[in-house]
């Protein structure tokens, strides 16, 4: 504190730092899952079930409206589905294979690591 004071002054330090206390339990959102993962990933990984079920939520909200994904994108969902505990990761692969367009970059053969466990316990309860 004392040195961002020296900085920026008092007030604008206080600020900060209480910007920062207020980030921190925020959950990650949609877009900075998609667009901004490898700065986000260690927050979304340590994320409580309940603030992880808010950036699960905003993900299938995001992607219904837009399910079109680059690239980058698509690297980016894959990876913050890896980190998911298998539950949550099964609920929500079975929230995105409701949406076309996701459901087809899904099923890529280079996310079986990651996608194929959920897409498994789909099926056995399914069936």
């Amino acid at each position: 504190m004392e040195v961002y004071s020296g900085i920026v002054g008092k007030e604008a330090a206080i600020t900060f730092m209480r910007w920062t206390a207020d980030r921190k339990g925020r959950p990650v959102t949609a877009a900075e899952v998609l667009n901004e993962w490898p700065a986000v990933a260690v927050r979304a990984e340590g994320q409580r079930d309940d603030v992880q079920a808010a950036t699960i939520n905003d993900l299938s909200a995001t992607l219904q409206v837009s399910p079109l994904l680059d690239g980058e994108q698509e690297e980016n969902l894959v990876s913050y589905i890896a980190v998911l505990p298998r539950d949550l990761r099964f609920g929500f692969v079975k929230t995105l294979l409701k949406i076309p367009a996701v459901a087809l970059l899904l099923v890529n053969d280079r996310h079986d690591g990651v996608i194929f466990d959920a897409l498994q316990a789909i099926h056995q309860q399914a069936g």
